[in-house]
């Protein structure tokens, strides 16, 4: 699963990688956690940066706090879920991140780690996005395609992010055959990565600083 991201990149960076336009403030983000805003880039509006909680809240929900869990959806599954079915078809996004963090057992602790591109660069998340609308409130939210680990993050945990090659994001918003779409959601090329051990800091949503970054002690990285 992922659970927790990282979104540290400027808004030139942001524009400068995607493309795209930026109407709304943007901070760093270290420990970004499911239920808070994030910025999306959607299929119906690929130009622009859109705000959305991260948090699947389909339309049946009864209201906006109900469907917290469904931060995930698995690739594997995703077009027999009833939930993922129609944004899966309709409702694809780029979720844009530099990090991601997995925990690792250890005796009675659990130990976190950030899952980053060697090369530093951003990276695209493969999501889907939802509106939701209850007597008079409207909520846009996403939710974080999943997949097996590959050989860096199986180290830690069993599954991972989808993280887009850069050639297969135009074509996740654009392409309506759900056979190719499908295809593109690969485990990322473990040579391509990299894991440190960061701060336990981490494991608080309301900690949302630099010092996530680096382990009190014992660094660790593979």
């Amino acid at each position: 699963m992922c659970g927790r991201f990282s979104l540290i990149a400027s808004a030139d960076q942001l524009r400068d990688r995607f493309g795209v336009q930026i109407r709304e403030p943007l901070k760093s983000r270290y420990n970004i956690a499911p239920t808070q805003t994030i910025p999306i880039i959607t299929n119906t509006n690929p130009e622009e940066i859109t705000l959305a909680r991260w948090g699947g809240l389909p339309q049946w929900a009864k209201d906006e706090h109900s469907s917290y869990s469904m931060i995930n959806a698995k690739a594997e599954t995703i077009e027999e879920k009833p939930t993922y079915r129609e944004p899966f078809k309709h409702k694809r996004c780029l979720i844009p991140a530099d990090g991601f963090y997995e925990w690792k057992k250890a005796g009675t602790k659990k130990v976190p780690f950030r899952f980053t591109r060697k090369d530093g660069n951003l990276f695209a998340f493969a999501g889907l996005y939802d509106e939701w609308e209850h007597e008079g409130k409207h909520v846009l939210s996403c939710t974080i395609i999943t997949t097996r680990a590959n050989e860096l993050v199986s180290k830690v945990h069993d599954r991972m992010p989808v993280i887009l090659e850069e050639k297969y994001e135009k074509a996740w918003l654009e392409n309506s055959k759900l056979g190719i779409l499908k295809r593109m959601l690969q485990p990322y090329p473990a040579d391509k990565m990299e894991s440190t051990q960061v701060s336990d800091k981490v494991n608080s949503p309301r900690n949302d600083s630099k010092g996530i970054l680096a382990a009190e002690k014992n660094l660790k990285s593979f």
